[in-house]
């Protein structure tokens, strides 16, 4: 390219990924960049402000570079397209000031902060003396998030009640893991080098202090001012984050009655499955809580940790070849167990750009050491293989052939829910799951995501139940009548119920995208299918679909479809 010469779109993406790297080296590090392992983002106003600038810029440079010949190819179309329907969502985001109020259970600064470290390089002393310097940033880190919240204070702009105080009481566990007064950060520091170990304890304690500091205002002085404030957004402020999540301006109303269609549908599945475990059970959750006692379980955290890995590996084992073709390092992944202190749902992180390291699966195991297989088969298969691991790591896989952007932080997270979702769906198909046990917990976790999109639209826009809804009909949804349907249609537990519907509190939209996401996934299939007939490949399908990057909702379908 001449000096004179404008970038093409992969290109205008590629260098937003540097420019991005430069002002949140939480990015980075996920990313593998080596050198962001000493920093941390500035989560205050002017932070936040900056990633707007460059946004806008990079913006302004797409529409220049859309002009340029070649621009009109597919690859370079594809990725023009995502990357201006994903800066101009985060701009929609940004301008509403949402990051003056961004307080949950589950995605906020301070878990962005605190997850970090568990993802950074820890193998040499260099690597412990990045995470020392990065120990020492994490004070003015949670400063910059406390300004923010501030400012949202004087703006009137508040977060809700319910997960400021959940909010609150993971801090308090942060800051205190064990009761002995040393905290998570502490306890992790421990894991660094004899010479490094005075530097290291000396940063883990201010960073521990910093968590606590948060924590007293929070409880002292924000908690108090927001009291009054409504635990949910309603439909202007629902409408922009559905389409930041899914990546499409949706019909919430259509979508709202999509979920009740799946509701039903899936009930009568489950309610087949129960009679063939507990035959007379009044509802499927019956059937489950009898597993609870008497199906098999995995006894011990190590043992369910290694359990997991191998259901993993079993699968990449029998999948690739005949519905994958796997490159030997998206073949690896590794299961872990989450940190304490997290919200109750397992997840994947993917893996660095050069595998150095690997896509990895989290279980938090919320004080529990023992663990029914009827609710961990699917999961499995939903966060590792085929799900967001064989997604995500063949992305990272074929980056050279996409663009750096989509590749990885240009993710839309209904395609990747909706992927994940689609992947249970798929081992279902080909007979993974036809124990009656492992069947039913599979369609309770359909069933969960199926009441994700009525309570998740429902609550918040405050939508009536419909009249032939066998749970309160006619009612308008609140908080609370969510968490109660949640909780008698969930065989989860009362714990895992409340962090769930506090996380729906908190990132408005997110939750609709699995199943909205599978639809897209399998509406696609099939028209691939029927466009093919007879000669539709699936496994060509299946590593063409993997191989084209993210897309939002709007374009998904048609992508798929062409493939």
């Amino acid at each position: 390219m001449s000096e004179t010469q404008s970038p093409l779109p992969r290109q205008v993406a590629d260098a937003y990924v540097d420019d991005l790297i430069a002002l949140d080296p939480v990015t980075g590090t996920y990313l593998g960049v080596q050198e962001s392992s000493s920093r941390l983002p500035d989560y205050s106003p002017a932070g936040q402000e900056a990633l707007a600038q460059l946004a806008r810029a990079t913006l302004g440079k797409l529409d220049e570079a859309e002009r340029r010949p070649g621009a009109d190819s597919d690859a370079e179309r594809r990725c023009a397209r995502l990357l201006r329907e994903r800066l101009t969502a985060e701009l929609a985001v940004h301008d509403a000031q949402e990051h003056l109020r961004r307080i949950g259970n589950l995605d906020t600064p301070a878990h962005a902060v605190r997850e970090i470290f568990t993802v950074t390089p820890a193998e040499t002393e260099e690597d412990w003396a990045a995470i020392a310097q990065r120990l020492r940033a994490v004070p003015d880190a949670l400063a910059g998030y406390r300004a923010s919240l501030g400012l949202g204070l004087e703006r009137g702009l508040f977060a809700a009640p319910r997960p400021t105080a959940t909010h609150i009481a993971q801090l308090t566990e942060w800051a205190d893991t064990d009761g002995t007064g040393r905290g998570w950060y502490e306890e992790f520091a421990a894991a660094g080098p004899e010479p490094l170990r005075a530097e290291l304890d000396e940063a883990a304690r201010a960073a521990t202090g910093a968590v606590a500091e948060l924590r007293d205002w929070l409880r002292d002085v924000y908690a108090p001012a927001i009291e009054d404030a409504p635990d949910v957004v309603g439909r202007e402020r629902y409408a922009r984050w559905a389409r930041y999540f899914n990546g499409t301006d949706l019909d919430l109303d259509e979508a709202y009655a999509y979920g009740w269609a799946e509701f039903h549908r899936i009930l009568g599945e489950m309610r087949k499955e129960a009679e063939r475990i507990l035959p007379g059970a009044q509802t499927p959750w019956v059937a489950l809580a009898h597993l609870d006692e008497h199906g098999r379980h995995i006894e011990g955290v190590d043992e369910v940790r290694e359990w997991l890995q191998g259901l993993m590996d079993k699968a990449i084992e029998e999948l690739d070849g005949t519905h994958f073709e796997l490159a030997e390092r998206v073949r690896r992944v590794e299961s872990c167990i989450a940190p304490p202190g997290g919200a109750a749902a397992p997840y994947y992180t993917a893996p660095s750009e050069d595998f150095s390291r690997p896509g990895r699966t989290w279980l938090p195991t919320m004080g529990q050491t023992r663990f029914p297989v009827y609710d961990l088969v699917s999961t499995w298969y939903h966060e590792g293989v085929p799900g967001h691991h064989l997604q995500l790591a063949q992305w990272a896989h074929v980056a050279e052939h996409l663009s750096r952007y989509q590749a990885t932080i240009g993710g839309v997270s209904a395609n990747a829910e909706g992927w994940a979702l689609y992947a249970e769906r798929l081992m279902d198909e080909l007979g993974y799951l036809t124990d009656p046990e492992e069947r039913l917990g599979y369609l309770d976790a359909q069933m969960m995501r199926a009441a994700r999109v009525i309570v998740d639209i429902g609550m918040h826009l405050e939508l009536p139940i419909p009249a032939d809804s066998p749970f309160h009909p006619g009612e308008r949804w609140t908080p609370e009548l969510a968490e109660e349907f949640f909780g008698r249609h969930s065989s989860r537990p009362a714990d895992f119920v409340e962090s769930e519907l506090t996380r729906y509190l908190t990132i408005p939209g997110q939750a609709i995208g699995y199943k909205l996401g599978e639809r897209a996934w399998l509406l696609g299939r099939e028209k691939a299918r029927e466009r093919h007939g007879a000669a539709f490949d699936l496994k060509a399908w299946h590593m063409a679909a993997l191989s084209q990057g993210s897309l939002g909702l709007d374009d998904l379908v048609d992508e798929l479809s062409a493939l």
